[in-house]
């Protein structure tokens, strides 16, 4: 597979966007970000930020403290890669009457 290709993937996977989506607000630690996406279970989420932070999209800040805290922001890549996604979740919300109508022509075009 393309080195392109497995980033593309990255970014655009069901938590990848939500989570560089959500991190364009701020900073978030990771029990807040986990209840501000909702309905990801905590090693999923992990997985994703380990992934994100990986391709240089995250960066993890953990701070030397008890309890730990650990703060998850978006690095300068991460916060380009996350305007784009933010413009196609945005797209796709602003045409989704268009959708729902070409699916429903589609389907009755079919139904015997």
């Amino acid at each position: 597979m393309c080195p392109h290709r497995l980033v593309l993937e990255h970014v655009t996977s069901r938590w990848g966007v939500l989570v560089l989506i959500q991190l364009l607000e701020r900073p978030y630690r990771f029990s807040e970000l986990r209840r501000a996406i909702g309905r990801v279970s905590e090693k999923m989420l992990t997985q994703t930020l380990q992934t994100l932070e990986r391709d240089g999209m995250v960066h993890r800040d953990a701070k030397p403290v008890i309890p730990p805290r650990v703060d998850y922001s978006l690095t300068d890549l991460g916060r380009e890669a996350a305007a784009q996604v933010r413009d196609l979740a945005l797209w796709t919300e602003k045409r989704m009457t268009e959708v729902l109508a070409a699916r429903q022509a589609y389907d009755e075009a079919r139904t015997p």
